[in-house]
């Protein structure tokens, strides 16, 4: 499978379009917009906070020493083999350098989602998370279909995902978009439900 690009995605929320960005060339502004750029290592503090956040507003638990221990290394157990992790910005973040001191830019992160391999051509989708701020504005959506359309590029041919039947909307995005549920081998401690789509 081919590894990711570097190029940042300029996502225009108002003409329902996307642009391709490398950092430091010229391009059109879009308002309102979002920014979604493949994170580093560097932001995994931030990445924390957001996921933990969003946990905890639904009332649900980090697991330090199980699920949430792909956070430690998101080079090496999303990029570096095969997968992604992306963060999505809100306009703010626009025009600014993408990576920061050692972190990433403030509370402009509003959102995450990762594609973590398994093998055998299966990705299991991971830390799709916006903050409350972010959601009912169709960006869930919008990011589903990105990171569908990404799997099929990275030679994914079947996406897994496991989740709590606290997340009412998320399942409901799922379901729409072919996710069936299915019983896997093993499923992490806060969640409860598991669906699959075979991209094929």
């Amino acid at each position: 499978m081919r590894m990711e690009t570097r190029d940042s995605y300029l996502l225009c929320t108002r003409h329902r379009r996307c642009a391709t960005r490398a950092w430091g060339s010229d391009v059109d502004t879009y308002n309102p917009a979002m920014l979604i750029r493949s994170a580093t290592n560097a932001d995994a503090q931030a990445v924390r906070e957001l996921v933990l956040g969003v946990l905890g507003e639904y009332g649900l638990l980090a697991e330090h020493e199980g699920v949430d221990t792909d956070l430690a290394d998101i080079e090496a157990n999303y990029i570096a083999c095969g997968g992604l992790f992306d963060l999505v910005f809100d306009e703010s973040a626009y025009g600014q350098p993408p990576h920061g001191r050692g972190s990433v830019l403030g509370e402009m992160l509003i959102g995450t989602v990762g594609l973590y391999p398994r093998g055998g051509g299966v990705a299991e989708l991971r830390k799709m998370y916006l903050l409350k701020s972010a959601r009912g504005k169709g960006l869930g959506k919008m990011l589903l279909e990105r990171v569908l359309g990404r799997a099929r590029g990275l030679g994914f041919r079947r996406l897994e995902l496991e989740t709590s039947s606290k997340l009412i909307e998320a399942i409901g995005l799922y379901r729409k978009y072919g996710f069936k549920p299915f019983s896997p081998d093993h499923i992490a401690c806060r969640c409860d439900q598991a669906y699959a789509l075979d991209l094929d």
